[in-house]
């Protein structure tokens, strides 16, 4: 059998098995640079693996999700949760009948332009850089300009489209969302839903595993609504999104459910995300980011050096931010220690001698 008969194989398997309502592989409205097809992997796939294999989905194992910094091993990072992400909309497009490689590989590539330090980085960028920042467009620009040294992953309209589009307002409702405002393929709005089920039920996990919360803080009617564990509200949410998806032009929750979602999710907003136990950490964060941006915009040549990119005829305060919001976390405090530390003298008689 040729390589080229399983693909085709694949591709009337995905227009005789999937939705109608699914985004088919061979009706991508294709990629900005013409390249030839593969013979084996359709170009969903293509996307998914050009993700995985890039420099800044690596990084991610390094940023932070909620906690800034954590010591313990179990904390989720930008990279678990990205996974995370990933599984949730699988298993939503699989019940859908969507198209999973799509779905995927939005997932894999939704926040690859978050900044370290989770939100507070986030924040930090938004109120100095000039014109805003916000961590979906620049998971876009990562893709379509920042990787492989500017020339960027080239991917389908279709994953740009989603990871651009992943972010969600604080109301759930569907409805109130603009539809411009909306990924405009069902397996982007699949992401979109996965991201929001996996953060607000890992952040939970994390901030109990943390000490920040008890399970009895925790909203008793959502509870009564979603499940009482972990387990039990991921798989919840994640069939209601399915009963009440299927066949339907939009991917949406039942009102009961999404209401105790939006009130958990408001839950953890004013409890652990802007709570009065991140609060310290996230300013001296934000402080850090700010002062690492003022300094490189005031030394052109550091920068230069540190960013190894040529910035003639380029937007200062946008290089600055794309070199920024790439950093790890341990990166970004690394390169503050070299700059705004002093280095500690040697022992005495451990320099060289002073005649």
């Amino acid at each position: 059998m040729e390589i080229t008969t399983i693909k085709k194989f694949w591709e009337k398997w995905e227009a005789q098995t999937l939705s109608p309502l699914a985004t088919l592989s061979t009706k991508s409205r294709g990629r900005e640079r013409p390249e030839n097809e593969c013979e084996l992997r359709n170009c969903f796939q293509r996307d998914r693996d050009r993700i995985i294999h890039s420099k800044s989905f690596r990084r991610l194992k390094h940023k932070s999700q909620v906690f800034l910094s954590p010591e313990g091993d179990h904390y989720r990072t930008r990279l678990t949760h990205t996974l995370e992400v990933s599984q949730i909309s699988r298993t939503i497009a699989r019940g859908l009948r969507l198209n999973e490689d799509l779905t995927e590989a939005i997932s894999l590539g939704h926040d690859l332009g978050h900044t370290p330090f989770g939100h507070a980085g986030e924040e930090a960028l938004q109120e100095i850089r000039p014109g805003g920042f916000k961590h979906n467009e620049q998971s876009l620009r990562v893709v379509e300009f920042i990787e492989r040294d500017g020339k960027g992953l080239n991917l389908t309209w279709e994953v740009r489209d989603g990871i651009l589009r992943h972010s969600k307002t604080r109301d759930l409702n569907m409805e109130k969302v603009s539809k411009e405002n909306l990924p405009h393929t069902l397996e982007g709005q699949v992401v979109r839903w996965s991201d929001m089920i996996a953060y607000v039920n890992h952040d939970i996990d994390d901030a109990i595993r943390a000490g920040v919360i008890t399970q009895c803080d925790l909203p008793q009617d959502c509870l009564e609504i979603l499940g009482e564990t972990h387990r039990e509200r991921i798989n919840r949410m994640v069939k209601d999104v399915i009963l009440n998806s299927v066949d339907n032009s939009s991917v949406t929750m039942s009102a009961p459910v999404r209401n105790a979602t939006q009130k958990l999710r408001n839950f953890l907003f004013e409890t652990v995300y802007f709570g009065e136990y991140q609060k310290v950490e996230r300013e001296k964060a934000k402080r850090l980011i700010k002062e690492l941006y003022q300094f490189f915009l005031e030394n052109l040549k550091v920068l230069e050096k540190e960013y190894r990119i040529n910035l003639y005829y380029q937007d200062v305060n946008l290089i600055v931010c794309d070199f920024i919001s790439g950093m790890t976390d341990r990166y970004a405090m690394a390169i503050y220690r070299k700059y705004f530390i002093p280095f500690s003298w040697p022992q005495e008689g451990m320099g060289k001698e002073i005649n």
